[in-house]
């Protein structure tokens, strides 16, 4: 099991850490780690490993092993990997990890601005998009472009907080995405709350600590996908 740094501090931007073990496909798994790894729409983070001796490691993308539990971080192909027990420092692509930040507690807002049930989504570097259940109900591109950035304007704190899996249970309404589960697994599970009633609902992602940081949004191309899904894209606007 990895200790997941990012989930308590998503600004860390580098760590000492310890290699556990280099696996069989050439993933290297440490004992803390501030790379997130991929999961709930949100790719994993790149950067790289910087060994005692100066050298890198580039890392192309993280991910989490069978159990959920360990993070594996991907080299990019054609390195040297470091031995088990190796002490390194991890960092972070910074500039990368803070746009999916931004576009992560973005979408979040767009789920505000659009309240109907979702049925998928992804976050991308600067640009990211939700799939909603809203049959025929017409899109008012202009309506919700000033919701959304009104919302982000508004610098609303993002704090969390955490509930038990059983008090999840006791309460379906917080999860808004129809396809993808909270992380589950520990016994509790941390909600993301966006001002004091804005918003609330399960998610492991990382996010800013205020919605003045995400900046102006620009509402992309919005397509039907099925009968019932309408697919809403959203970009920052740097």
């Amino acid at each position: 099991m990895t200790t997941p740094l990012f989930r308590d501090d998503a600004y860390l931007r580098s760590c000492e850490a310890d290699v556990v073990e280099v696996n069989d496909r050439g993933g290297i798994v440490l004992d803390r780690t501030v790379f997130y790894a991929t999961g709930g729409g949100q790719p994993g983070d790149s950067g790289y490993l910087e060994l005692d001796d100066g050298s890198r490691i580039e890392i192309a993308t993280t991910v989490y092993d069978a159990d959920k539990q360990t993070i594996v971080h991907v080299p990019a192909e054609g390195q040297t990997l470091p031995e088990s027990g190796a002490k390194l420092t991890a960092h972070i692509d910074w500039a990368r990890r803070y746009r999916l930040m931004r576009m992560h507690t973005a979408l979040h807002l767009l789920s505000v601005a659009l309240p109907y049930p979702v049925t998928g989504g992804q976050i991308g570097d600067g640009e990211g998009r939700l799939d909603f259940d809203m049959g025929d109900t017409p899109l008012n591109k202009e309506a919700v472009s000033e919701k959304v950035n009104a919302l982000a304007s508004g610098d609303h704190e993002v704090a969390f907080e955490w509930i038990t899996d059983e008090e999840l249970d006791a309460n379906p309404g917080l999860v808004k995405t129809m396809s993808v589960q909270p992380p589950r697994g520990a016994g509790r599970v941390r909600l993301v709350r966006i001002g004091g009633d804005v918003d609330l609902q399960p998610c492991g992602g990382t996010h800013v600590t205020r919605t003045s940081e995400i900046g102006p949004l620009t509402l992309g191309k919005s397509e039907k996908k099925g009968k019932q899904n309408r697919r809403v894209r959203l970009r920052l606007t740097e």
